[in-house]
């Protein structure tokens, strides 16, 4: 069974259910699957088959979730891009990819028009204005037909490519099957004790691995119901809790730490949180107790990758949470900790984490050497430096590579370097992580200026914005005369 099989199937069983809510209007399972048929015959009148790339750069609304799975009931592969990505991005992530569509908003869409000529790959722009606006994309998913046949699937098949931080400085596309997806898609139900009563909050990006896995796939699966949000802050969080009656929330330790800060939370009514869960960077061990004495509410960590769909290890809900800890592997997934020559680790020694199970992804598109750089032997090589207990719950350590995680994404410093390094007032940059309390981490850049060269902190980093996501821009910059 494929990705849209599964919402085909849980279509049927619960077509009346409240799927989807956004900006307070609803969509039910019928009415979301009506309109992932119709885009697919769209796509596929267009020319999409089976194996084909769908881009999609949208923010957490419908339509990002209707388009996901319209590219799955045809068997092509989806690949998400972040809304921030850049036209210099972008025409890396959807050339590389080979692309052949791209659907976006209409206020994103000038980013591609702008580098069209260089993707001649990609035929197709689809824009939406929102699902109340005249739009191409409402008239695809309007027209119909709203019935597909769905290809058959295995579930070694590629369904998703997410594109990961890479250390030479070019980006990495992670193939993720039906089978990594599908998996990962038991958590609630599994592992949760979720059913279809349950109301997620999606707040992370759905073209992260954690928002699409925890948030999207998780719920839809279970038949259970997604608020979305793509423009928030505090106060609309907790109303959206209390007024949509949520009972989870899976985010980043950036969310948790500002709703244990915000303050006039004792007015609103979070009585239907069953529990939330913190990922994508470390969540700092003496807030976990703050935040469950001030809400009641149980906050578990867990840990992922994007390699790994991304998911692996999670603190039971049931279980006391132990401080510092990233908890156990999740079912059908086993972690190890290992030396420089691949030999287990005695419990509590130091070690690098690797893992292998159902969620480890297909390999990097297009990369044989850098899939082999990190699946060796069937294990996935994490780069994270770890210790295991007797009882198997794992506790990061530190890092083998070099990478900076900023409010749960990954930043490698060579792709920051290498844009630092067009600018004709750099001789060489040294790009660092630093430790931050509500990030986890910020991008530092360290630059040392050719002779008479006079750009200043403002001017070069206007040239980073223009090449690079915004989370991916130093967000402070200090010039030096050589690099320690």
């Amino acid at each position: 069974m494929g990705l849209g099989e599964m919402l085909s199937n849980v279509s049927n069983l619960h077509s009346k259910r409240t799927a989807l809510i956004h900006d307070g209007k609803r969509l039910t399972y019928d009415e979301l699957n009506r309109a992932v048929n119709s885009l697919a015959n769209r796509l596929r009148d267009i020319g999409i088959e089976k194996g084909d790339r769908v881009a999609v750069m949208l923010p957490n609304t419908p339509e990002f979730i209707i388009s996901y799975f319209a590219a799955q009931k045809l068997g092509a592969v989806v690949v998400t891009l972040n809304t921030q990505s850049t036209p210099y991005e972008l025409t890396y992530l959807i050339g590389n990819s080979k692309s052949r569509v791209f659907i976006t908003t209409g206020q994103l869409s000038p980013r591609f028009e702008g580098i069209r000529r260089d993707l001649p790959f990609c035929k197709e722009v689809i824009a939406t204005n929102g699902l109340d606006e005249p739009s191409p994309f409402r008239e695809a998913i309007e027209a119909g037909p709203f019935e597909i046949d769905i290809p058959e699937m295995k579930d070694d098949d590629p369904a998703v490519m997410i594109y990961t931080a890479g250390l030479t400085g070019k980006p990495l596309g992670a193939i993720l099957t039906h089978r990594n997806l599908l998996t990962q898609g038991d958590l609630l139900t599994g592992v949760c004790d979720g059913n279809e009563e349950d109301r997620s909050l999606a707040v992370i990006p759905f073209f992260h691995a954690f928002g699409a896995s925890a948030n999207m796939v998780n719920p839809l699966k279970t038949g259970a119901s997604i608020v979305l949000m793509d423009i928030f802050n505090m106060d609309s969080i907790f109303r959206a809790v209390e007024e949509e009656k949520v009972t989870y929330i899976a985010a980043v330790p950036r969310l948790f730490l500002g709703m244990i800060l915000h303050e006039g939370t004792s007015k609103y009514d979070l009585s239907s949180l069953r529990f939330c869960i913190t990922g994508g960077s470390a969540m700092p061990p003496e807030f976990m107790p703050l935040f469950e004495q001030k809400f009641g509410i149980k906050l578990r960590e867990g840990y992922g990758l994007t390699e790994a769909a991304p998911i692996c290890t999670l603190n039971r809900i049931h279980v006391d949470q132990r401080p510092g800890s990233i908890g156990t592997t999740i079912p059908g997934v086993e972690a190890r900790i290992v030396d420089g020559d691949e030999k287990d680790v005695t419990p509590g020694e130091i070690g690098e984490l690797i893992f292998r199970g159902v969620n480890v992804m297909k390999g990097y598109h297009g990369d044989e050497k850098a899939t082999a750089d990190v699946i060796r032997n069937g294990w996935l090589h994490t780069g994270d430096l770890a210790r295991m207990d007797e009882d198997g719950f794992i506790y990061l350590t530190g890092r083998k590579k070099r990478m900076v995680i900023t409010s749960g994404f990954n930043v490698y410093p060579r792709e920051v370097e290498i844009v630092l390094n067009m600018h004709p007032a750099v001789k060489d940059s040294r790009v660092i992580g630093k430790l931050d309390l509500m990030r986890g981490e910020i991008v530092k850049a360290f630059v040392i200026r050719r002779e008479g060269a006079g750009a200043d902190e403002k001017t070069i980093l206007r040239h980073c914005r223009t090449y690079l996501s915004s989370y991916k821009v130093p967000r402070e910059l200090e010039f030096v005369e050589h690099f320690d």
